[in-house]
Order: structure tokens, then C-alpha cells, then sequence
């Protein structure tokens, strides 16, 4: 199956905390990296989710935003740093590729944003993804 979902990183699931409704699965990326998705308790049951279980995390790139300085004050949980390593940019849109440890991000932002942040090569950010913009498939 091919996807159009552009983040797709691969990790390993340390930690399932279901609830009634919605579990929090916590993962390892391969860069070493934790990440946590809010999940149905369904999907994670349906897909056999606990530790050790290798996965691969979705995130679709409008999903992703970028910070050029620590954020504090957020409920934000997924915080990756790493460094621009280009962008492309339209007339409304860019589309920003980071290097994170162990992969590679997306973010499609607007362009304003992109030329507020200066974004350029070489430009360290952290990557802000919500948990509830996660999705899980087993490997």
C-alpha cells in the first residue's frame, strides 16, 4: 500500500496506556527519539500494540510545526529538534524538509510563516506535532 502521508518513522512502542475511549502509545523512534499518538483503544487493540512492538508513526505534513526557539507553556508532547535541510516555497506555501535524528520530516507551512521564522538551510527548529495527530501501523 502506498501512502500520501509524507512522515512515516519508523520506532518501536515502549509504553501503552489505554483508557476507556483512547490509549496513549508511547514509542521510541529510531533516532531515539520519544513520541507518543493518541489512539483509539480499538486501533490499539486491533493492531496489538505494547512494548516491543515495532511500528511505524504517520503524520501528515500539515501537521507539523515549526519553532526556531525552545516553546514552553505548551501541551504540545512530540518536540523533535533538527535543522532545515531545504525548502521549497510557492506563493502561499512552503514546504520545509528537516533533518531529525534517525529520518526526516516534512512540515508544509505558509509561506508568511516561513519568511517570519527566516527559514533557510541549515536553520535548527524543533518539530511540534500533536499526539493527536499520530496515527500507528504495525510493522
Amino acid at each position: 500500500m502506498s501512502l500520501s502521508i509524507r512522515n512515516q518513522l519508523p520506532g518501536t512502542v515502549t509504553a501503552v496506556t489505554p483508557g476507556e475511549v483512547m490509549a496513549t502509545v508511547r514509542v521510541r523512534l529510531t533516532g531515539g527519539q520519544p513520541l507518543t499518538a493518541a489512539i483509539t483503544r480499538e486501533a490499539a487493540d486491533a493492531l496489538g500494540l505494547a512494548p516491543g512492538t515495532a511500528v511505524r508513526a504517520l503524520v501528515k505534513s500539515t501537521e507539523v510545526s515549526l519553532a526556531t526557539a525552545p516553546v514552553e507553556g505548551l501541551s504540545i508532547r512530540n518536540r523533535l529538534p533538527g535543522t532545515v535541510k531545504d525548502i521549497a516555497t510557492g506563493d502561499a506555501m512552503a514546504s520545509v524538509r528537516v533533518t531529525v535524528e534517525g529520518g526526516e520530516l516534512t512540515a508544509a507551512i505558509t509561506r508568511d510563516a516561513a519568511d517570519d521564522l527566516a527559514l533557510s538551510a541549515g536553520t535548527r527548529v524543533v518539530a511540534l506535532i500533536k499526539s493527536t495527530e499520530v496515527s500507528l501501523a504495525a510493522e
